[in-house]
């Protein structure tokens, strides 16, 4: 078979998986299932470069392919699968498709910047990345699930609105010129369980699992 086969790169294919059989939900009406594997796939991004990084013995051909299945497995999980999310909430035609729209050709334009500088800044030190140029696409996993959980707080028929109108700021921070600290492994691990533990509460509470 054609392509290169590691831990990484495997990890990296599930997330991808987890996204679209959670847009395979958002057609059959099960939101919550969808946004819990839009968890998952956030959770394989955050420890498929780890995992990369500690492989000492990757060829050249290895590394490269680990970034650009990464960067088109992103586009899918935190552009595609947020952009069918969003254009599934009833709202008027134009307000629902230009959120959709937004978000997927603003995340395709971060992850190839990212991938451009990135490649850049590698040839000119092996220092691990600290901060950030735009909010990263992973984002979405993290800030659309908690904002479904607390959408019992905001009135039905404006819910929709308020969705779409986060994937539009979203759309606008993937872009804009702004730094964005990278948080430690700590933080990160510390922000993902308790977003799971959240998520699966909500689920116990509404007898979905």
């Amino acid at each position: 078979m054609i392509g290169f086969y590691n831990y990484s790169v495997i990890l990296t294919y599930v997330g991808l998986l987890s996204s679209v059989f959670g847009i395979t939900q958002v057609f059959e009406g099960h939101d919550a299932i969808a946004f819990f594997c839009l968890v998952i796939s956030g959770i394989c991004d955050l420890f498929d470069g780890k995992i990369a990084r500690s492989m000492k013995n990757r060829s050249d051909h290895e590394k490269v392919f680990g970034i650009q299945i990464d960067s088109l497995c992103d586009l899918v999980c935190f552009g595609v699968f947020p952009a069918v999310l969003g254009y599934h909430y009833p709202t008027v035609y134009p307000m629902r498709l230009v959120p959709s729209l937004m978000i997927v050709l603003a995340a395709v334009i971060r992850l190839a910047y990212f991938n451009v500088m990135e490649e850049e800044r590698q040839r000119e030190t092996e220092e691990n990345r600290k901060e950030y140029e735009g909010l990263p696409v992973t984002s979405v996993c993290i800030v659309l699930p908690l904002l479904y959980i607390g959408r019992h707080n905001i009135p039905g028929y404006i819910f929709p609105y308020v969705f779409q109108g986060f994937l539009v700021l979203i759309s606008v921070m993937f872009v804009l010129k702004i730094k964005v600290n990278k948080p430690s492994n700590k933080g990160l691990l510390v922000m993902f369980t308790l977003g799971l533990i959240l998520f699966f509460s909500y689920l116990k509470m509404n007898h979905i699992i």
